[in-house]
């Protein structure tokens, strides 16, 4: 057992100084708890739910320019310094090098540490990639996949037909509900002009409902932008990638002027994943790795030099994607039951405390050996 003590408590939505006593889950929230266990005195501090990162490439990504091009893993020190206590891990455009058999095993090892690792079966490509040979059975039978991924409208990926994309969403559908999982597409959307055009038409001509399509990436170019919006208040969800936090901010404030619903967008990092650039030839001209820490800067951007509600900054990478990808109330959330994944900030919004299930893996700023 441990107590924090007289922080300034978010659930992500301010609730006021409150005590909580946790173990691996949140066992009591109150005032003036007592109990002869361990203190951690956060008074004068905000105390949170742990950061989840919805989009990152745990045992890297990259490789368009060759093998020497491909990035490392992540380690737990950048997930601990980032705040994040959830993960969800997936391939990239390799799907070649790399499999889900090796990501599996290594969200194994990071829950080991401590964190909270799920991970998306499939890459770029087309028949997705999978462990089992089924996408379907990878949903159903392996504890940590939630669902698969699918590039769209991108020079790398596999150009998908109506049909077969159907017929892919029709199927993590299904194993979503056998498995008692969200069985959604993590879709990263590409740069061409058709954007998410083959989703709207599903949408419109069978009942696959729309929570079964999450695409990421939404904010890369204009036309995609304002599809995303629209798919957003038909009641989808939309990923922000920030690893830019003045341009994830300006995406976010045209948003709330098209009136998109708060709560139907997440941000996540890419993190470790490539970000690449080409010249008209499709000749590969800058490549480069996204950072970890994204979502965590962006926050903290977005109150320190946008003005934004903590609660509100917070939600986008806490609530919004628990909800999402229904982990909810489990994650993204501090209520009593919901597992015992919380930050503690100081005032100036650096991180304190990172603690994953009850196990403290910083303390005062300093990673715990």
């Amino acid at each position: 057992m441990l107590l924090i003590k007289g922080g300034d408590l978010y659930s992500p939505k301010h609730v006021g100084i409150r005590d909580l006593l946790i173990s691996q889950g949140v066992e009591k929230i109150g005032t003036h708890l007592d109990m002869d266990c361990e203190v951690i005195d956060a008074e004068g501090k905000l105390v949170t739910p742990g950061l989840i990162d919805r989009h990152i490439h745990v045992i890297g990504g990259g490789g368009e320019g060759g093998f020497l091009t491909q990035s490392s893993r992540v380690e737990p020190l950048d997930l601990i310094q980032g705040g994040l206590t959830s993960v969800v891990g997936l391939l990239g455009t390799d799907g070649i090098t790399r499999n889900v058999d090796n990501l599996v095993a290594y969200a194994k090892a990071l829950k080991e540490y401590g964190f909270s690792v799920y991970c998306m079966t499939g890459s770029y490509g087309y028949p997705p990639v999978t462990l089992t040979g089924s996408v379907g059975k990878d949903i159903v039978f392996i504890d940590e996949i939630l669902g698969c991924k699918l590039a769209l409208s991108d020079h790398r990926s596999s150009h998908i037909s109506y049909d077969e994309l159907l017929r892919l969403a029709s199927e993590v559908r299904t194993a979503g509900m056998i498995g008692k999982k969200v069985g959604c597409l993590t879709l990263h959307m590409g740069d061409e002009p058709y954007g998410l055009d083959q989703v709207f038409e599903i949408l419109k001509k069978t009942s696959v409902p729309v929570k079964t399509f999450q695409p990421t990436h939404i904010s890369r170019n204009e036309k995609l932008f304002e599809q995303a919006c629209e798919f957003a208040k038909q009641g989808g969800t939309i990923d922000l990638t920030c690893d830019d936090p003045e341009r994830t901010a300006q995406a976010l404030e045209k948003a709330m002027e098209r009136k998109v619903p708060w709560d139907k967008i997440t941000i996540s990092s890419d993190g470790q994943g490539s970000w690449s650039q080409y010249d008209k030839a499709g000749n590969l001209i800058k490549i480069g790795t996204s950072p970890v820490d994204s979502i965590y800067k962006q926050i903290k951007y977005l109150c320190q030099k946008k003005s934004m509600e903590f609660e509100k900054a917070l939600a986008l990478g806490t609530i919004n994607v628990a909800t999402a990808l229904e982990l909810y109330p489990k994650k993204g959330s501090l209520k009593e039951h919901s597992d015992a994944d919380l930050l503690i900030w100081n005032r100036d919004l650096s991180l304190d405390t990172v603690i994953a299930k009850g196990k403290v893996l910083m303390r005062s700023g300093s990673p715990v050996e």
